[in-house]
């Protein structure tokens, strides 16, 4: 009876019962507003991932029952509304945003910078937004100095040199600009793991946790970004902003010059 009623419902209608039953006031997300008591389920809960405490990563509570956003995505959020004040009256800033997430990118249009990059690097059978040019974060199509704010948020683990992509965005930062440079990270591994030998989806999946994933950043993260010349310093938000449903072990990781 109960998968009949599944199937004649209409996705719609178990939409606004799902928002019904995880209404609450411990969460708000601040892209849709939507108040909750708990947070939706996210993330794949592969033995690795739990194995070395990866933050940022595995299954965890983190997801926006009505929009879909991550903890991931409203942390950046928040920072930049927050602590960084970008969303104020200064328009004239030139930002750089690497494999944009939808909702943080349509909060970051709507404000009109001066200049707002999104960049990805076009996969057959995906498909992007018109705003979003094809780019590769190894050879970065613009002059030195260029971007006041540099928002890379989880994409150097999939990036087989990351030293390279790591000085591009160094290369093209300007002298006070902040570079946002966040990955999945393990708490208990001193240095980063990597294995070019293992290329299959399924293995990297079981190494690295992610098909698509060519690494697990160990607690030498922070170095690997100075080795480019990037002064780094984290900082954390999430018991401040407690009510944004934000992961209680990410720090941010911000780059300067």
């Amino acid at each position: 009876m109960i998968d009949l009623i599944k199937k004649v419902v209409p996705s719609s209608i178990k939409k606004e019962i799902k928002l019904m039953l995880h209404k609450g006031d411990k969460f708000e997300c601040p892209f849709c507003g939507f108040n909750a008591k708990d947070l939706m389920p996210i993330g794949l809960a592969l033995p690795v991932l739990e194995e070395k405490q990866v933050v940022g990563a595995g299954k965890r509570s983190g997801g926006c029952y009505k929009c879909d956003s991550t903890d991931r995505e409203r942390l950046m959020y928040i920072y930049l509304r927050e602590k960084a004040g970008v969303f104020g009256e200064n328009k004239k800033l030139e930002i750089l945003h690497i494999a944009p997430e939808k909702r943080l990118s349509q909060r970051l249009l709507d404000h009109d910078f001066e200049k707002y990059v999104c960049g990805d690097l076009f996969t057959e059978g995906y498909t992007y937004p018109d705003h979003v040019i094809d780019l590769s974060i190894l050879e970065i199509p613009f002059a030195e100095k260029t971007f006041d704010l540099i928002i890379c948020n989880h994409v150097l683990e999939h990036v087989p040199d990351d030293k390279l992509a790591m000085q591009e965005l160094y290369r093209v930062l300007k002298e006070d600009g902040k570079a946002i440079l966040q990955v999945p990270l393990s708490k208990n591994t001193k240095e980063t793991y990597e294995d070019f030998s293992i290329t299959k989806p399924k293995e990297r999946e079981l190494a690295f946790g992610q098909f698509d994933h060519v690494r697990i950043y160990g607690l030498d993260y922070k170095d690997r970004l100075a080795s480019v010349g990037f002064k780094v310093k984290t900082v954390n938000i999430s018991k401040e902003f407690k009510k944004y449903g934000l992961n209680i072990n990410e720090d941010i990781y911000i780059g300067e010059k």
